[in-house]
């Protein structure tokens, strides 16, 4: 089956959403996810969304709080762009109708502002939220209106399969590689839709489940990732996987986040012995960049030989935590720990890839008519760790400037000159094989954990990067001689970014933000440069 459109978007998360509201009334839209429209890592984000909205802040402020996260290794010039964009990019939000939680100036009956929030690395309160769940109120509205409009159609579980080029279609034709779009596979109708676009934008999201534990949705393998790096484009950075310090420490909680902006309230990170540990480590404390807090606990945790530390916010009354954050109390309190008088068991997981498809600020790649825009592209905001709550606001400035170029040079969409073949089914079937996509499923993502995680080393990912490239060989067999399967799909994208992964750790022979090498501890002035595959 063929179909044609203006403007074919892969993922619904943020930015996905956002870039197919900026276009939509200019064109035809084809929103593609491999779930249904709400699951996503957006809708999973907590703490907020960070822009200058109040007097006491300023652009310079949050900007020197940007390039300080990012470890020498952002691009100045883009941070500037993203910061100074952020509060229109909030006026948008708004005039959609997501509705920031306010604050009630206790000197005047009259005048209501944001209730801005604090998180790690922020020297300013500069965070706006929606209690604790701001990516899902955020996500909730721009999937309404997504749905509501006559331009925007909506494929849910569909998966992207691979890009169509002219590299790949027309290997005779002399210029620059340029994409037509995608073959998206149906597996509720186990077809393959041939999909045209003049524009096409990879929003597809991050690569959480390549490790074992993961704050991310079972969707992020880094699928638009794999796919541009197949058809041609580069990669930058994807060493820079940031763990988050604190997620939930449970056997029937994996996958949740305890907002950084606990700690921001107060939040208190213990050992055992109730012990503030941060304190002696970091100026900062508990609330110290990421990067710093997550090998902290990694190194207390393996100093102490027990399964977690603990944020401890007791000090806080049960009405103010409960209103402030009611997502994580309740299910705190599901499970039998009531924040107000227990201390909230966490350990660090994978949480977002600061590396991506490499592009400009306009979320363009190498490929002509291809876009990565969101967690998927690596533009230099985030260097080599994101500052809290400057990925929502990525998703918006980056997703916003891809819309505008598109809309501004219509003249340049891609027309299709050829024909590409409909996709070729392969017939073999055997249900015994699926187990052992699920073993090589495991064994990829226990590798990335143990051997390229929190803390590395250069014989760790040397190994790592032996098994993998056996693991390579055997998904691309499995690939190409069975049926089509979302998981043989997923598996084969899998494989690609993390072994993408450790190429990059190995280029990077030094320690810097969120990559730490014990053979090289120090950061090193020859090694201030993207890492470009």
């Amino acid at each position: 089956m063929e179909k044609k459109c203006d403007y074919l978007v892969i993922g619904s998360g943020l930015a996905g959403l956002f870039f197919s509201l900026k276009v939509a009334e200019h064109g035809r839209v084809f929103l593609v996810c491999k779930s249904t429209l709400s699951n996503s890592n957006s809708q999973m984000a907590q703490g907020g969304v960070a822009a200058v909205t109040a007097k006491t802040d300023s652009f310079e402020n949050h900007i020197n709080d940007t390039l300080t996260a990012g470890a020498g290794l952002c691009h100045e010039d883009v941070v500037h762009e993203a910061v100074s964009a952020a509060p229109d990019r909030i006026k948008d939000f708004s005039d959609w109708g997501v509705q920031f939680d306010l604050y009630q100036s206790p000197d005047s009956n009259t005048t209501e502002t944001w209730d801005l929030t604090k998180e790690g690395g922020h020297s300013k309160r500069r965070i706006l939220h929606v209690n604790d769940f701001t990516g899902k109120a955020m996500q909730d509205v721009l999937i309404k209106k997504v749905r509501e409009h006559k331009n925007i159609e909506v494929f849910e579980n569909h998966m992207a399969i691979d890009l169509i080029t002219s590299r790949k279609f027309e290997p005779e034709k002399v210029g620059r590689n340029k994409c037509y779009g995608a073959y998206l596979f149906n597996f509720e109708k186990n077809e393959v839709v041939t999909a045209l676009a003049g524009w096409t934008t990879l929003a597809t999201g991050g690569a959480g489940k390549v490790y074992l534990y993961t704050s991310n949705w079972g969707g992020s393998t880094g699928d638009g990732i794999a796919m541009a790096y197949r058809a041609g484009a580069r990669v930058a950075n994807l060493e820079f996987m940031q763990f988050h310090p604190t997620c939930l420490y449970h056997p029937n909680a994996r996958n949740f986040l305890i907002s950084e902006a606990v700690r921001g309230e107060g939040g208190e990170l213990i050992n055992g012995n109730g012990k503030a540990f941060m304190k002696e480590l970091h100026p900062l404390g508990s609330l110290a960049p990421r990067d710093i807090v997550a090998r902290s606990i990694d190194a207390e945790i393996k100093r102490t030989g027990s399964e977690s530390v603990f944020i401890d916010i007791t000090h806080k009354s049960k009405d103010f935590l409960s209103e402030r954050f009611p997502r994580i109390f309740d299910k705190c309190l599901s499970l039998g720990i009531d924040i107000s008088k227990d201390p909230i068991p966490v350990v660090p997981a994978a949480h977002y890839l600061c590396g991506g498809v490499l592009t400009d600020t306009k979320g363009m790649t190498d490929i002509e008519n291809l876009f990565a825009v969101g967690e998927t592209a690596c533009n230099g905001f985030h260097g080599a760790n994101r500052l809290a709550s400057n990925s929502l606001l990525d998703c918006s400035v980056f997703s916003n400037n891809a819309a505008q170029y598109c809309l501004s040079h219509k003249d340049l969409a891609a027309q299709t000159t050829f024909t590409p073949p409909a996709w070729k089914f392969h017939k073999n079937n055997d249900s015994d094989e699926m187990i052992v996509i699920t073993h090589m499923w495991d064994e990829i993502r226990r590798l990335m954990w143990n051997y390229v995680g929190i803390v590395r080393s250069t014989k760790r990912l040397q190994r790592a990067q032996h098994r993998l490239q056996t693991l390579l060989a055997e998904v691309r067999d499995y690939y190409w001689n069975f049926q089509l399967h979302p998981d043989i799909i997923e598996l084969r994208n899998l494989v690609i970014v993390a072994h993408l992964t450790v190429k990059c750790a190995l280029k990077r022979k030094e320690s810097r933000g969120i990559h730490y090498n014990l053979n090289y501890p120090k950061a090193s002035e020859r090694f201030a440069n993207d890492t470009i595959l």
